[in-house]
């Protein structure tokens, strides 16, 4: 009888604890929700103090200076989806608000370095207003909460952009036809964007490349057509082994990029060796002439940058830092995997503290 009470009494505590979990569980997503809510509230309140600030910078940051007229109305359309993204933790690429910044954009024929350094100039004013509200400010305790949460709906708006770009055929300019993938031109403005990201807020990124071992030789031997199905192929199966808000990019002929943000080295090479393995398992092909088996290799190379705030990192030798990694991954004999680590492969300078 007494084992069978202290059964029962043990249940009961389970059940106990589960509704427990449950209860805190529910509270913090209320909690989120309550304080998203009055992000974006402050956002969409502050909106033309937060565009002004923006646009007093913004016409003079790049080589052609554009109209004040503009570039309000520009930096309206991203604060207001910054706030609608804070709220509801996505943006809906299909969204009207969304197409008014497409058409916008092609109207004056903005590019993407240019659009992305709107929106990151906006998500920095947006956080200095924020820093000063009583309540959720930079002195409250939900502070690291509301920047990240900034941070990442900034990061979202622009995934939303890049994925209704890739809806219109004005969106060519930034897919690549063949792979589906992003075109080298708009990765490298993502990438400078997301490194100057890095050192302003101490965020670790990793770089990977993969280039088709012997491509040219594939395409001398079968013809052109095979050795774009190669990469057509390889375009799809290296995007599903990413997540949504990684950036993945054709970076040359035979080669294709990837930009993970808060990921280690670790995971980063564990990501391009699965990635590798699934290459030489899958992406074969067989000569029909001979019937004979022709195999379809990658190799690679991942470069992670564990940036500290005030950390100036140089996308350009970020990109010959991985390039070079590729390089010695193919002497040393072909279908591996180079690693480099942030501390001891790329040189970094660290900024004043103001």
């Amino acid at each position: 009888m007494q084992g069978f009470c202290e059964h029962v009494f043990i249940a009961f505590n389970r059940q106990i604890d589960a509704r427990d979990s449950a209860f805190r569980a529910e509270r913090a997503g209320k909690l989120q929700e309550d304080l998203r809510q009055q992000i974006s509230t402050a956002l969409v309140e502050q909106a033309e103090l937060i565009t002004s600030d923006t646009v007093a910078v913004f016409p003079y940051s790049g080589s052609e200076q554009l109209d004040s007229g503009y570039c309000r109305q520009i930096g309206r359309l991203l604060t207001q989806l910054l706030a609608f993204s804070v709220r509801d933790g996505w943006l809906d690429a299909r969204g009207g608000l969304v197409g008014d910044l497409h058409r916008m954009v092609l109207e004056r024929s903005l590019s993407a370095e240019r659009l992305f350094a709107f929106a990151y100039l906006i998500e920095r004013t947006a956080l200095d207003e924020l820093a000063l509200s009583e309540t959720i400010g930079a002195t409250s305790e939900p502070w690291p909460n509301v920047a990240q949460l900034v941070r990442r709906a900034s990061f979202d708006m622009l995934a939303g952009y890049s994925e209704r770009a890739q809806l219109e055929p004005a969106g060519a300019a930034m897919i690549d036809r063949l792979t589906t993938l992003y075109t080298r031109e708009f990765f490298e403005a993502v990438l400078a964007k997301e490194v100057e990201r890095a050192g302003r807020y101490g965020l670790s990124i990793s770089l990977i490349l993969f280039d088709v071992d012997r491509l040219s030789t594939i395409n001398r031997d079968y013809g052109y057509g095979v050795g774009d199905k190669v990469l057509e192929r390889l375009g799809i199966l290296v995007r599903t082994y990413f997540r949504q808000h990684d950036w993945v990019a054709r970076h040359s002929e035979d080669a294709m990029v990837v930009l993970l943000s808060r990921t280690d080295v670790d995971q980063a090479v564990e990501l391009a060796e699965r990635v590798r393995h699934s290459v030489e398992d899958r992406l074969w092909f067989t000569d029909h002439r001979t019937d004979r088996h022709v195999p379809v290799t990658v190799s690679g190379a991942v470069v992670s940058v564990p940036a500290r705030v005030g950390d100036v990192v140089d996308p350009e030798r970020l990109i010959g830092i991985v390039e070079a990694a590729v390089e010695r991954a193919k002497q040393h004999g072909r279908n591996r995997i180079e690693r480099v680590d942030g501390v001891t492969g790329i040189q970094q300078s660290r900024l004043p503290h103001l």
